[in-house]
């Protein structure tokens, strides 16, 4: 068939144009039918917006936010009437409620409040979802002056009230059991808010084992050492339910890592960083618990690969991959006992290309390592430049409202200076204030952004008195470790070693052969491992 030149354009354009639609709609197509779990979330749109609303939510509650904002976007194209739409929206803006106020800025917080009036101008189709919209509001409202915690506790009551007055809507049960979770005390040992969610959720996760959101919030709400066990049929759970989304693989993690299980925290976090890619900070995320899980397990270079694949990718501004990217060489320098590498640490990415100004929390540990390195190594002056570095960085996170991080990288600066007292010879004040920042951090939780502490505090403390020839006493707060900290390397070697000194054989034999259990994959030479092999074969 003959087609004249300019009609010839023409059919071409309108060729190629049908096979981009063609692409574009076999791509959401794809994205639709990826394995996210069940999620039926009933909102007054048309047919196709309504499929495209439950992938959506089903995104949110992996937290998969990228790629949630890009399905809400898809809602609202599908449906200008419809406003839930953009209720998805300001709630994927507002990110994960267990990391706030950390990236909520107030340039972010206006962009919700603009997400909720789109939302109400676009149109609500019931009381129901006006109360949805409305709910978020009191979260945003005033936010330039009211502080997070008023508003938190505010938003909490009000998604309580919503899942009262629709006791049939699922959807606003388990997300008011999420903002219960979320907004915790951490100075709370009751755990209070967190069973209160869990008691909501785990009759749901029976009937609705399907749920992503269920298992995740489940997850969160056991993530602290004493209820961990408990949060063991939602984290074997979680990740069969959504396979397709990199959270939903890592969060078991958080289980498996509280009871010391590190060979399936690495097999999840391998996965998680396998299916996230370079696109997001999960892949960091995952890369800093391997790290974590391969040196519990003496497996120094497997956490070093893991590091290097992580610091490979594209670097990602991010509150969460900044303390990857921190953590990660901090870790392996001081769990190797390395001083004079840790003393050493440079940041990476390049400060001069990476915004680490925005990202106090994760310099802090930067400054921590190299203050702990520095003391450790006998170099009193360099730890104390570190404590002066971390008092600095105490104030900008102050000043950027990180009420949670300015007490810990407090207690980090605290830690540093007791160490230049050891150094210094002051064993008596470097002791006392060391027992003093260990009872503060015993008062406060780890962060969700973190598997553990960079090295907890009571086994620094354990460290000193074990330098300073107290075994028994160091023993004591070894194991103190041990009962927050299960199977941590460095606490079993260190509260093994005190057990020999002391004479307490039966307990140093016990100790070793939990060790040589768990590095019989190790992948370097300990001594640790070595003392243990002795005292566990005699």
């Amino acid at each position: 068939m003959h087609i004249p030149h300019i009609r010839r354009r023409y059919w071409l354009a309108a060729i190629l144009a049908g096979v981009a639609l063609t692409l574009e709609t076999d791509a959401v197509a794809e994205q639709e039918a990826q394995q996210l779990g069940t999620v039926e979330f009933s909102v007054s749109c048309n047919e196709a917006a309504q499929q495209k609303f439950n992938h959506a939510m089903a995104l949110y509650h992996s937290f998969a936010w990228p790629a949630a904002m890009e399905a809400f976007e898809s809602v609202a194209v599908e449906d200008p009437e419809c406003g839930m739409a953009h209720w998805g929206q300001a709630m994927t803006l507002l990110g994960n409620p267990f990391v706030w106020p950390t990236g909520l800025s107030a340039e972010k917080l206006a962009d919700v409040v603009s997400a909720l009036d789109a939302a109400r101008a676009a149109g609500l189709g019931s009381p129901r979802e006006k109360d949805y919209v409305e709910a978020v509001a009191v979260f945003v409202l005033d936010h330039e002056q009211a502080d997070h915690a008023h508003r938190m506790k505010g938003f909490n009551a009000a998604m309580a009230d919503l899942a009262a007055r629709y006791p049939d809507d699922m959807e606003a049960t388990i997300l008011s059991a999420l903002m219960t979770s979320a907004s915790f005390d951490p100075t709370d040992k009751g755990y209070t808010n967190q069973l209160s969610a869990a008691r909501i959720l785990t009759p749901i996760f029976e009937t609705n084992p399907q749920h992503p959101g269920v298992a995740h919030y489940l997850i969160h709400s056991y993530d602290y050492p004493p209820i961990a066990a408990e949060g063991l049929p939602a984290a074997r759970a979680y990740s069969s339910i959504a396979p397709d989304a990199a959270h939903a693989l890592h969060m078991p993690s958080h289980i498996f890592t509280r009871l010391g299980h590190w060979h399936a925290s690495i097999e999840a976090n391998l996965e998680s960083a396998r299916v996230a890619g370079d696109a997001t900070f999960d892949g960091h995320h995952a890369s800093d618990y391997m790290v974590y899980a391969h040196l519990q397990l003496a497996q120094d270079e497997a956490a070093r690969n893991a590091m290097e694949a992580s610091l490979g990718m594209k670097p990602i501004d991010n509150f969460g991959a900044a303390y990857a990217y921190a953590a990660m060489p901090a870790r392996l320098a001081l769990e190797r006992e390395d001083w004079s590498a840790a003393a050493q640490l440079t940041l990476t990415p390049d400060p001069d290309v990476y915004p680490w100004e925005k990202y106090p929390h994760a310099e802090a540990v930067n400054a921590f390592a190299r203050g702990i390195g520095a003391a450790l190594s006998g170099d009193a002056t360099a730890a104390r430049e570190q404590a002066a570095r971390l008092a600095t960085l105490r104030d900008a996170a102050e000043a950027a409202k990180l009420g949670y991080w300015v007490e810990q990288i407090d207690i980090q600066a605290a830690l540093v200076a007791a160490l230049a007292l050891c150094v210094e010879g002051d064993s008596v004040g470097c002791i006392d204030q060391l027992r003093q920042a260990s009872v503060r951090e015993d008062a406060t939780e780890k962060h969700a952004v973190t598997p553990g502490p960079i090295v907890p505090a009571r086994e620094l403390l354990a460290d000193m008195l074990m330098r300073q020839g107290l075994p028994a006493d160091a023993m004591t707060e070894y194991e103190a470790v041990l009962m927050k900290e299960p199977y941590r390397f460095r606490a079993m070697a260190g509260a093994m070693t005190a057990a020999h000194l002391i004479g307490e054989d039966a307990k140093a034999r016990a100790l070793a052969a939990e060790l040589v259990e768990l590095g019989s994959e190790a992948d370097r030479r300990h001594t640790s491992l070595d003392l243990a092999g002795q005292l566990a074969g005699g």
